[in-house]
């Protein structure tokens, strides 16, 4: 057999072998379609075979599901890439603080996660725990860790707005006034007790924390930056307090409840701690401009409509629990504000960012929420007489809405 005649009877068989064999995917993902061969297909029928590749979709058609999900850092787009490789620059400071503050603090990540989100997202914190839970020492470390100045308040019932803000004096050399200005012009504030002062001084706070300035007499002074207040309430004694407005409580970004430690975490904190001269000094890794860097950067984080729709969905169902088919019985008298979607993207952008990523995920959202909406929920009385707490309102609602 002359070797041209050969070689075509090779590429016959071949082809043979592949129409009953059809091929498998490529490394596009495309699969070469065949039609089955008849019982008795021969030469001749085998010749009226032809080969149909999977369509492709063209410029103008809906794109083609995915083989295999795909993260948005992982795509080729640059701005994608540029907004990944900003994040893991200025977040190369977090990962240091972190252990600085662990070498002091034992446990309570919780707590440190919180701070660090309120940081680089501009907001503040409402803390709730009994005393001895390092609610100070957390914050005047992370005041050591980041070289800021830090101020500590003690909340008293006889206190008034000049004890926070500042206040005139006269000066009797030249018979006119200087300005004084209070505790509150600092980085990083720790208003303990909050709930111990009147309305006028809570007030002159949260105004402070607000409109990031006070007004002094005549003159108003912007307050520096960065700006964290972290407040503390003690859930144990309610008499001679004040408790806080439900429109100022909603100015703070969110509530953290703290706990106690676990037997690991108290034998640690009695072995660091149960010295007359405890080890409570941290190096500075990182300073005021590159937290104010690192905010431009969280503003950009990336968040999917979907997530976005979510989060809506989660502030709604506390509004009109029967519109998401929620049973909740007339338990809630009133739902979060829009000041609830706000920061409950912030911070998950802000979570995002502490992980070193450039996109929020739902698990970012759902472990925020609790923090964001408990303070923005205010149950019956109903749901008091069945001892229903806004925590086990967030929980249900967590429960029963999809999750994108």
């Amino acid at each position: 057999m002359p070797w041209k005649q050969k070689k075509a009877s090779d590429r016959l068989n071949l082809m043979k072998n592949n129409l009953r064999n059809p091929p498998v995917q490529d490394r596009d993902g495309a699969v070469a379609t065949l039609p089955a061969p008849a019982p008795a297909s021969n030469d001749a029928d085998f010749d009226n075979v032809r080969y149909r590749p999977t369509p492709r979709p063209g410029p103008g058609a809906g794109p083609a599901p995915a083989a295999r999900p795909a993260s948005p850092d992982a795509g080729p787009n640059p701005a994608i890439r540029a907004l990944q490789d900003a994040v893991h620059e200025t977040s190369a400071w977090v990962r240091p603080l972190q252990q600085e503050m662990g070498r002091v603090i034992v446990g309570q990540k919780p707590l440190i996660e919180r701070l660090l989100i309120a940081l680089v997202t501009n907001g503040h914190v409402l803390l709730e725990g009994v005393p001895g839970l390092a609610k100070t020492l957390s914050l005047k470390t992370l005041a050591g860790g980041i070289n800021l100045r830090f101020q500590r308040v003690q909340f008293t019932p006889d206190m008034l707005p000049a004890d926070i803000v500042g206040t005139m004096i006269y000066n009797p050399q030249d018979g006119g006034f200087r300005t004084r200005q209070g505790p509150i012009f600092a980085n990083l504030i720790l208003a303990d007790e909050i709930n111990r002062a009147p309305a006028k001084v809570q007030s002159a706070l949260l105004e402070a924390m607000q409109e990031r300035q006070v007004t002094i007499g005549d003159s108003t002074y912007e307050l520096p930056n960065p700006f964290l207040v972290l407040a503390t309430q003690n859930p144990l004694e309610h008499e001679g307090t004040y408790p806080l407005p439900e429109a100022q409580v909603d100015r703070f970004m969110m509530k953290v409840i703290i706990g106690y430690p676990n037997r690991v975490e108290e034998l640690a904190i009695l072995e660091a701690m149960a010295t007359s001269e405890p080890s409570l000094d941290v190096e500075s890794v990182v300073s005021g401009e590159e937290i104010i860097r690192a905010r431009r950067v969280v503003n950009s984080i990336y968040v999917d409509n979907k997530i976005k729709e979510y989060i809506v969905d989660l502030v709604l169902a506390t509004r009109d629990p029967k519109a998401a088919h929620l049973e909740l019985n007339g338990y809630i008298q009133t739902g979060a504000s829009p000041r609830a979607s706000i920061n409950l993207t912030l911070a998950a952008r802000g979570a995002a960012f502490l992980d070193g990523r450039a996109y929020v995920t739902p698990q970012d959202v759902k472990k925020l929420a609790p923090d964001v909406l408990r303070h923005r929920i205010a149950v019956s009385y109903e749901a008091e007489a069945e001892n229903i707490t806004s925590e086990d309102i967030i929980e249900k609602i967590l429960e029963t809405l999809p999750v994108p």
